[in-house]
This record gives structure tokens, sequence and C-alpha cells, in this order.
């Protein structure tokens, strides 16, 4: 059990924690930095990147975290091209997201770009304006029962919220709505 202090503002901490002016003492040693880097990847997958800022973070010393980025590039247990397909493969499958989009969260978790482009060439134009379709499809139908020009006006914007371009989402639309007119 850890002892209780009073603060100068009569709020009670633990003695563990540093006070809020004290900085952290850096973290130098190598097995401790080690176990810290497990830890963040045993929550999940991370890019170098992520792994490193993770690290210094938690107050390892930046030249230790790098050390042990390039460790673990050596040994497999970060791989950030397999990671990067591997997000690329389930954002826009399961997602739906575009090429766009997904460029944009790859590049934020910290991707290179030989990396982002060779993960981007999994889907190709054809791909992703099949899946905007199936997307756009559902939607349209789900909104069945609203006029049409808020099916048209929420769809564009369901596609525009995934990352696909204003024209793709008018053109599918335009498809949807001249489909059903043809239907009826």
């Amino acid at each position: 059990m850890t002892e209780q202090s009073e603060s100068p503002r009569g709020r009670r901490r633990s003695r563990r924690t540093p006070a809020r002016d004290q900085a952290p003492e850096p973290i130098t040693d190598p097995e401790r930095a080690r176990e810290i880097a497990l830890g963040i990847l045993t929550r999940a997958s991370r890019s170098t990147t992520q792994l490193r800022d993770g690290l210094v973070a938690r107050h390892v010393v930046p030249e230790l975290a790098d050390a042990i980025v390039d460790r673990y590039v050596e040994v497999g247990l970060v791989d950030d091209a397999g990671l990067a397909a591997t997000i690329v493969r389930t954002r826009h499958a399961e997602r739906g997201q575009s090429r766009r989009a997904i460029r944009v969260e790859l590049a934020r978790k910290g991707f290179d770009e030989d990396a982002i482009g060779s993960a981007l060439d999994q889907i190709d134009d054809d791909d992703e304006r099949e899946r905007a379709a199936a997307l756009a499809r559902r939607r349209w139908d789900q909104l069945a029962s609203h006029p049409v020009e808020v099916r048209e006006r929420r769809v564009v914007a369901m596609l525009g919220r995934k990352g696909y371009s204003s024209s793709l989402a008018f053109a599918l639309v335009k498809h949807l709505r001249d489909a059903d007119s043809e239907d009826d």
C-alpha cells in the first residue's frame, strides 16, 4: 500500500507519483526499456515511429529507444511494411475507406512513404470504385424512406467521410438515382 501525503493544495497524492514540476528520471536501463517496449507491442502492433515515440514518452532516453527499435526491426518484432499492408487491407475491406484516407492514417502513424506506397498498391482504381459503389448502394437502400435529396446528400457525405472524391460520390449517387427512376 502506498503512503499518502498532503500536497500544498490540500489534495492527496501517492508518494510514488512525482510532483508535476519534477521531471521523472530518464530510463537508461536496457532491460527496463525492453520491458516497456514489449508492453507497448503487446497491446497492439505499432510502427517503428510509434514504438520509438512510445518509449520516449515513457522517459526512455532517445538513444536507447532507437537501439531497441532497430533491434526489434532486425529480429522481426516490428515490420512496418507488413503492418502497413494489413492496415490497408482491413481499412479498405472492413471500413470501406479510400486509399486517400488510408494514406493519411498511415502517415499519421509514422510509416515512411515507401511502406505506404507499396501497401496501397494492393488497391487499384477498380477495387476502390467497386467498394465505394457497394457502400453507396447499402446506404442508399437504408435511406429508402427519405426524400431523394436527403438520400443524395447523406450518401455523398458518407463517401466523403470515407475519403472518396466528390466526383466519384456524385457519379455513384447519380447512378443510384437513375436506377431507382428506371425501377419506378
